[in-house]
């Protein structure tokens, strides 16, 4: 058969683009797998979205974020370190050396001031509000009212605790108390006198603390000793789950603040970037027990230093304990 230069023409068009298709191809190919390769190092990219509320310790504000993650809401509360949704649409917060309860609307309707930082409060199911007073050690139950109707020193009255005697406290469905000894390195469990029932030993400075339904006690650790951790500690002390610094792809551990466990067991964490760590990690994220990233939030843009968060589409009263955070 004769090939006409008109036929050659045609054969090497078509060679080239085979060629090129080819080519196409296994680029195609070879950025799929790197793509797959960089996805592994990164925090998985979950579709799931919450809403929550939360303090910026450093901003000054609290807030109320959209599952879009914007702010809905905000308010001014110097030092804020601690915050709850409450059943009727409050928000209850303290404000450096106060607690208060503000309406949606911004009205304050439950104030409370001290002498002392304060960093940790609870309403209670009796309508009284829980205040861990730090310089004071003292645990206070307020009425609606601001009358401090009980008092527990843990400290003499001749003794300031300083800035670092406790951070997060919480009173328990038992009626104790739990209480993180920041600067001390450990928590403390306090009977309905301030007898210490149980003490737990732990390094970095323990910031926020929860008991678990299983008896089991959940602790969140600043940055003291360079390993900010979360750690689950059983009744006698030894741990029985912890986070480490460095363990999930692509989120370090800065100083662990905030936390919330969730009926699913996941935990909610918020990883405080004060200490010349601002935009070096996210602020907040999700993890299941088995240490699989779910959620993460960072707006640096906005939000400072996040130090403690409640989740909004997690049902539960936050008054009777049904919300462990």
């Amino acid at each position: 058969m004769l090939i006409t230069k008109g036929d050659f023409k045609i054969f090497m068009k078509l060679k080239s683009t085979i060629v090129f298709i080819c080519s196409v191809l296994s680029m195609g190919a070879l950025l799929t797998a790197q793509t797959k390769i960089a996805d592994l190092s990164k925090p998985e990219s979950p579709a799931v979205k919450h809403s929550f509320v939360c303090t910026d310790y450093t901003g000054g504000n609290v807030y109320v974020i959209s599952e879009n993650g914007e702010i809905e809401w905000q308010y001014p509360a110097e030092r804020c370190n601690d915050i709850w949704i409450l059943p009727n649409g409050n928000l209850l917060f303290n404000t450096g050396n106060g607690v208060k309860e503000v309406t949606r609307k911004k009205e304050v309707v439950f104030s409370y001031e001290s002498k002392s930082e304060i960093y940790a409060c609870q309403r209670l199911p009796n309508g009284n509000t829980f205040i861990g007073e730090c310089n004071a050690g003292s645990l206070l139950e307020v009425s609606p009212a601001g009358e401090i109707v009980k008092k527990i020193n843990l400290l003499p009255d001749s003794i300031d605790g300083g800035h670092s005697f406790m951070r997060n406290a919480r009173k328990l469905q038992n009626g104790n108390y739990l209480v993180a000894h920041y600067g001390l390195d450990k928590v403390c469990e306090y009977d309905s006198t301030g007898k210490i029932i149980m003490e737990i030993p732990i390094k970095g400075g323990p910031h926020s603390v929860i008991r678990l339904p299983n008896g089991n006690t959940l602790i969140a650790c600043s940055d003291h000793d360079g390993e900010p951790r979360v750690v689950e500690v059983n009744k006698s002390g030894n741990i029985t789950w912890q986070l480490s610094k460095n363990e999930l792809p692509g989120i370090e551990l800065m100083f662990m603040t905030g936390m919330q466990c969730l009926p699913n067991g996941n935990l909610v964490l918020t990883n405080w970037l004060g200490h010349n760590q601002f935009g070096k990690a996210p602020q907040a994220f999700e993890i299941t027990r088995g240490k699989k990233v779910v959620w993460v939030f960072s707006d640096e843009p906005v939000l400072k230093t996040m130090s403690s968060i409640q989740l909004l589409d997690v049902p539960g009263n936050a008054i009777m304990g049904e919300i462990l955070h």
